[in-house]
């Protein structure tokens, strides 16, 4: 990526891109710096033909705390007094999309995303892993969805993510309580698919399952989340529709008649690791 961020870092690695939040300090918050960078990033990744598997990590002890309040209240008017304009409730209105934008990209994104969580996982953070793909977390990673504590709604994807992955009930539970949960309840209802024991051993595994995921052709992968994707909203005959179009180009495919052929031959397939779209 030829973009320098205040708010993240990012790594390629053999078609693996792992994304690291930054801070500001030690829970890695979500300040004005981030909102307005998340967007443009995932924008960058879409673009990268060499990237077939992202990470999203924190660093330091944590995930995130969730959103920086302090930077925050001004941008998001909770500093007026007296009434409030129609105009100041567009600008906050528009505020609030720009921010739902970068977590909507990662989960429209054509690649694969991993959230590899330890410690804290709050509010915006619980909202942004809500849009990957797959979740892991360490043992002593802890899950609240907080925003009904600070006299809010979950405005930031958590709402429309969460539902499809955990159920009405969990999402309810935890939009209405904004309580803490440990790894153990995370793992009972859904929300991460492994928990290992420390950070290390999550951040190891994370890459492993990206690697297994990369080394597959990005078509197949691709039209996955895609077919996935498509249906979270549409009939079972609608989805079943549109995936008998996706496959019917994708059985055209070079790595379709790659891997056809070294099943033939009993060796290793060699599909094309470079493409932006992966179909």
């Amino acid at each position: 990526m030829d973009q320098t961020y205040q708010s993240i870092s990012v790594e390629l690695t053999d078609g693996v891109l792992t994304v690291t939040l930054l801070g500001p300090g030690k829970g890695n918050a979500m300040g004005p710096e981030f909102w307005e960078e998340m967007p443009k990033a995932m924008d960058a990744i879409n673009r990268m033909p060499d990237v077939r598997c992202v990470i999203f990590r924190g660093s330091g002890d944590h995930f995130s705390y969730g959103l920086n309040v302090q930077t925050m209240m001004p941008l998001l008017g909770t500093m007026t007094t007296g009434t409030v304009l129609a105009h100041q409730r567009v600008d906050l209105m528009a505020q609030i999309r720009q921010m739902q934008a970068g977590f909507q990209k990662m989960h429209e994104s054509p690649k694969p995303v991993i959230a590899a969580v330890h410690g804290w996982c709050i509010g915006g953070g619980v909202n942004m892993i809500a849009a990957a793909d797959i979740r892991l977390c360490s043992r002593d990673a802890k899950f609240s969805l907080r925003e009904a504590k600070l006299a809010i709604t979950p405005d930031i994807g958590g709402l429309q993510f969460l539902p499809p992955v955990i159920g009405q009930g969990f999402t309810r539970e935890m939009a209405f309580t904004g309580a803490d949960y440990d790894a153990a309840f995370a793992e009972r209802i859904g929300l991460v698919n492994h928990v290992y024991d420390t950070p290390d051993a999550l951040f190891e595994a994370a890459i492993k399952l990206a690697r297994q995921i990369a080394d597959n052709p990005a078509s197949a992968v691709q039209g996955a989340k895609k077919v996935l994707n498509y249906s979270l909203n549409k009939s079972i005959e609608d989805g079943l529709q549109y995936v008998a179009v996706w496959n019917s180009s994708q059985l055209q495919s070079h790595d379709f008649s790659e891997a056809m052929q070294a099943t033939m031959e009993k060796r290793k397939a060699e599909f094309n690791k470079k493409t932006n779209r992966g179909y």
